[in-house]
């Protein structure tokens, strides 16, 4: 029997569930490490040597690592350059970052080389320049078979150029290569991957431009399939129940987790976990954030999805820095 359950939350701040009824009994937890991160959000985070960085965000932001063993955050060393609205990915246990923006609001500028954190030295690198005619920021970021891929984001910050663009980027070879185009151009938003294929959802077409900030949301589900090479999108009444942007996505137990986000339907940020099933072809309803969150993004460790930070409301605040673990 699939039960869910209902926060409550006692005088304590102790959390008592309740029998619902949604897909999953998968538990949030709040987590009350011995210190904590300093908050942030339009971060990154990653794992690596069995420790998760927190990275980037709005400002002048350094890394915060996270050892589950001691429960404790420790500062590590700041990039050379502001950092934000970005996917984080780990390739040979080291963060790279690509696909993200640097500067204001609306005008953000992309990241025009590839970002590297070594976890053990606590050092940052510049690494590869990205093509010139591919730069972007707000983009899906993700390793799959020792390969780094970009997929879609917006050229002009928050103002205009939305693309469909799809690249693989081979650490090896620093060499670049152009794959077939999405279906659709979207933003902020997150991707992940699950037995070869590419799951894009969530995201919309920002344009501060004619002043739609946060309505353009985008509801297709697009799918990537690294064997055949070839895009498909989800039937319409499969679209993504809950649309959103500044979503963060991960593979969790075979499924596809859309998590948090935000909208312009609601001013706080949105605490939906929605789980596309793909043996089932849909979409299931997990349990909710503790607290609503965007700009942040999840990490699996340990066979636990972990996360941090982010923005309270839609828009740039208020930030976070609590923490919270979904387990099975």
């Amino acid at each position: 029997m699939n039960l869910s359950f209902t926060y409550l939350f006692g005088a304590l701040g102790s959390v008592l569930l309740i029998a619902g009824n949604t897909a999953d009994a998968q538990v949030w937890t709040p987590a009350e490490p011995m210190s904590l991160p300093a908050e942030r959000h339009e971060n990154g985070m990653a794992a690596a040597n069995g420790k998760l960085y927190l990275i980037g965000g709005r400002g002048e932001r350094g890394v915060d690592e996270y050892d589950p063993k001691t429960e404790t955050w420790v500062p590590k060393a700041k990039p050379s350059l502001e950092m934000h609205h970005f996917q984080a990915v780990t390739y040979n246990n080291e963060i790279y970052i690509l696909g993200g923006f640097t500067g204001g609001f609306p005008h953000e500028k992309p990241l025009t080389h590839i970002q590297i954190y070594n976890p053990v030295k606590d050092e940052w690198r510049t690494g590869p320049e990205i093509p010139a005619d591919r730069l972007r920021g707000a983009s899906g970021v993700f390793e799959y078979r020792n390969k780094i891929y970009l997929v879609c984001g917006i050229q002009d910050g928050h103002w205009d150029g939305h693309v469909t663009w799809f690249d693989e980027f081979d650490p090896k070879t620093t060499t670049w290569t152009k794959l077939p185009d999405a279906p659709r151009a979207r933003d902020h938003f997150q991707v992940t991957v699950v037995d070869d294929k590419l799951y894009v959802a969530g995201g919309r077409r920002s344009s501060a431009k004619t002043k739609e900030f946060m309505n353009l949301t985008v509801g297709e589900l697009d799918i990537y399939d690294f064997k055949t090479g070839k895009w498909t999108t989800v039937e319409p009444a499969q679209n993504l129940p809950t649309h959103r942007a500044g979503t963060t996505t991960i593979a969790f137990g075979k499924k596809v987790l859309v998590i948090g986000g935000e909208s312009d339907k609601q001013e706080p940020a949105h605490r939906e976990v929605e789980a596309f099933n793909p043996k089932t072809g849909k979409w299931e309803t997990l349990m909710p954030l503790l607290q609503g969150r965007h700009g942040t993004q999840a990490v699996l460790l340990n066979g636990k999805v972990y996360i941090v930070a982010g923005s309270a409301n839609r828009g740039g605040g208020p930030e976070l820095n609590s923490m919270e673990i979904l387990v099975r």
